[in-house]
């Protein structure tokens, strides 16, 4: 059987959450996912903002890391980090919203962001940066604040003691003084950054379960995200049935639950790469935008508004992905071939509500996905609906 979930999100009402017919598994040692802890000062100041000297790369190079770490890419152009800068200001933003940068590394594009008036928390998880980052909230007072933080390994999934950089986003949130809205409420909160060069794809689905789940950064609602990411999961993510090859799970659940908006595209050269054993990696000199894919995208997520119904929730959200990787599971199938093996709930019905029960996988559009969903999740006079493999529980295609 399915089990429930231990808590509901304090912004969720309960009569979202209560949709007639709770769905059963028959396969009673199928796994669920497990219940991740997050809950909730903020403490800033009013600020008198003072200009840095514009830093050169060469500036930098004396205090990068030596020693062996994951490798990332840092915004090093002055240039690059003032046309972002420019891109997240927003008029109508509150001027207490706070915006979390992951990763600054050499902090140029937390400068830019600073001069531009709002309040930045540089979550950085490498030590070797953090005098450097700390010398420039010296000068921009309370306006930034550094910490010891990885952002990818907010909320850690096993039972390992948590030490910076690892952190619970309950305890950073709390101390930033954030906390919980109702989902329908505005952004709470921004974060950007650039994701790791490593574990793209691990990392869009960590955040894929957080938000579906109302757990970690989501617990707070409607967080946006502002990311560079590679070309290639970025043609992944927005992938239609108009380019069927690209097409995939990842592309399915993220366009459910957001609007994918692209605000600039900039060549890899215009990034620096630390490797792993803290070598630099810097380009030779800017190139155009590259036509093979060596670009990455500045792209905005933010959660749709209507994404949790009555018949899909942070409750029953995991039989939605196990739908939509079991129908990807044999892509060219049609859709009416899967429903046989998905759910117990009588073909015939489903056929009345939707006429693409007869198409390919890989033609049916995310919002389909959702609907048919939602029209076997309200089928009523079944005890059970759903059909359940477990060796789809940990696919991430």
């Amino acid at each position: 059987m399915w089990g429930r979930a231990a808590g509901l999100p304090p912004r969720l009402p309960v009569s979202l959450l209560a949709g007639p017919g709770r769905c059963c598994v028959l396969r009673a040692e199928a796994g669920t996912r497990k219940d991740l802890r997050a809950r909730n000062r903020r403490g800033f100041s009013d600020y008198h903002p003072q200009h840095l000297p514009d830093l050169g790369f060469e500036d930098l190079t004396s205090w990068i890391p030596k020693g062996r770490s994951d490798p990332k890419r840092y915004v090093t152009s002055r240039h690059l980090a003032n046309t972002v800068a420019n891109i997240m200001q927003d008029k109508r933003q509150n001027r207490d919203q706070l915006l979390l940068e992951f990763n600054p590394g050499p902090g140029i594009l937390t400068q830019a962001l600073l001069e531009t008036g709002v309040k930045v928390v540089a979550l950085e998880s490498d030590k070797a940066f953090i005098p450097h980052l700390e010398s420039l909230r010296k000068i921009w007072n309370e306006n930034l604040q550094v910490i010891h933080c990885d952002f990818f390994k907010l909320d850690p999934r096993n039972d390992d003691v948590v030490r910076p950089p690892v952190m619970l986003s309950h305890t950073l949130f709390q101390n930033l003084g954030i906390k919980p809205v109702h989902w329908t409420a505005g952004i709470p909160l921004k974060i950007i950054g650039v994701f790791p060069i490593k574990n793209e794809r691990n990392a869009l689905w960590k955040l894929l379960y957080d938000l579906y789940a109302c757990t970690s950064i989501y617990r707070y609602g409607r967080v946006e995200l502002n990311i560079f990411i590679s070309e290639k999961e970025f043609q992944k993510l927005v992938a239609t049935p108009k380019t069927p090859d690209l097409y995939q799970v990842l592309s399915v659940l993220w366009q459910v639950a957001c609007e994918i908006k692209v605000l600039h595209v900039e060549p890899l050269s215009s990034f620096n790469t630390f490797t792993e054993y803290g070598q630099l990696s810097q380009p030779k000199h800017k190139e155009p935008l590259h036509p093979k894919g060596e670009n990455l995208y500045f792209i905005r997520m933010t959660p749709h508004i209507n994404l949790f119904t009555e018949h899909l929730s942070p409750i029953n959200y995991d039989i939605f992905f196990h739908m939509v990787k079991h129908c990807f599971g044999k892509r060219n199938a049609t859709l009416i071939h899967h429903l046989h093996s998905l759910s117990s709930v009588d073909t015939v019905d489903i056929l009345k509500s939707m006429k693409e029960a007869k198409m390919k996988i890989t033609q049916i559009h995310p919002r389909q996905f959702k609907r048919l969903f939602e029209i076997v999740e309200c089928s009523k006079g079944y005890t059970y609906k759903w059909l359940y493999d477990d060796s789809l529980e940990d696919v991430t295609i």
